[in-house]
């Protein structure tokens, strides 16, 4: 007979332990999981059939309009992958900032999976602007470069920064003036939302925003993102692409409930609100240590400080963290849903004593 009990499932971690290298690190909210648990009653229909799915869809378009089309895949690389093929003609490419995570963290997923380039602009914060993107060589009409298609951005940005609704409009604009599809990547869509107080739709469909990977990991849930099309006449194929890029999910109910539970609610928001103020309260806590330099202001969940490397070193001994420009010794510090605030004393305590040290 199989073991059922409780003592089965024992965690073989700390479960005090707490890192700051990824808000991915952080476990599922108990909300988020507790939705999973109520959706594994009886049998539903497979591939999206569900109620649960069926419910998102009411859900988000509510949120973010009645023309929106909702996609759930497992990941945020495979949402990034899916949107962007479905926006980007075969001889299209994709113009984005040197930090973006579709550049830079999704190993080449973009080109290699979706079958198109990626071009890069750099940026002193993170985010692109009307005048960056017009002073980028697109080479229009010149049959020997791959012409832009899409223009993705990612809100809150690879480096902290929130773009407002204002500042996605004035890139919307332009995109859409030059018959271009504008893709947000919104892994962290609900910390940027959270720390400017406005809703979802404000920094989306509002703003200008045609197609959209909605973050749900980083915001509490286990494996739950989403591709929600704002704009049905400028994407193409997204269900037979979602397929395709082995992004559909047989038993996607318990991926739906993931997302009804951030989003039917405020969930999203008070877990974003809470990520933010750790991050704020963390920052705070290191400004007037000798040795550190903060070189950015707090605007989501994550801090990037200076520090000697050799006391990053020490300190990534017991705390896992990583350095974000080995030429500077910056580091990234992100605080997440169930960060603590003894947490963040603890750790700001830690780096105290190391530099305090002879």
């Amino acid at each position: 007979m199989t073991d059922t009990s409780t003592e089965a499932f024992t965690p073989i971690h700390d479960p005090s332990t707490r890192g700051f290298a990824s808000d991915n690190y952080a476990g599922i909210h108990p909300e988020v999981l507790a939705a999973i648990v109520a959706a594994n009653g009886g049998h539903q229909v497979a591939y999206g059939e569900d109620v649960y799915t069926a419910r998102l869809t009411e859900v988000l378009t509510e949120v973010f309009g009645r023309q929106a089309m909702v996609y759930p895949v497992f990941n945020g690389t495979g949402a990034n992958v899916l949107a962007l093929q479905a926006a980007t003609p075969r001889w299209a490419s994709v113009l984005t900032t040197s930090s973006a995570h579709i550049h830079v963290d999704e190993a080449a997923a973009p080109e290699r999976v979706g079958g198109f380039k990626v071009n890069v602009i750099d940026t002193p914060d993170g985010k692109l602007t009307p005048q960056l993107i017009e002073a980028y060589p697109a080479r229009v009409e010149d049959e020997h470069f791959a012409q832009i298609g899409v223009v993705s951005i990612t809100n809150s940005t690879e480096v902290g920064t929130v773009y407002t609704g204002a500042e996605i409009r004035a890139i919307a604009d332009l995109v859409h003036e030059r018959g271009w599809v504008l893709h947000l990547d919104g892994s962290r869509l609900s910390n940027a939302a959270a720390a400017l107080g406005v809703g979802l739709r404000e920094l989306t469909t509002d703003a200008g925003v045609d197609i959209l990977s909605l973050g749900g990991t980083k915001a509490g849930a286990m494996l739950a993102e989403a591709v929600v099309v704002l704009s049905p006449d400028r994407v193409a194929g997204a269900t037979f692409l979602r397929k395709q890029s082995m992004q559909l999910a047989s038993k996607m109910r318990f991926v739906s409930a993931q997302l009804l539970a951030l989003f039917e609610g405020d969930l999203w928001r008070r877990n974003a609100e809470h990520a933010n103020g750790m991050a704020r309260r963390l920052a705070d806590a290191v400004a007037d240590i000798d040795g550190v330099r903060l070189v950015t202001e707090v605007e989501a969940n994550a801090v990037f400080p200076i520090l000697p490397r050799e006391v990053s070193e020490r300190l990534m001994q017991r705390f896992r963290f990583y350095f974000w420009d080995e030429s500077t010794g910056q580091v990234r510090w992100m605080c997440a849903w169930d960060t603590t605030e003894s947490d963040v004393d603890a750790f700001a305590a830690a780096v105290r004593a190391e530099l305090a040290a002879p």
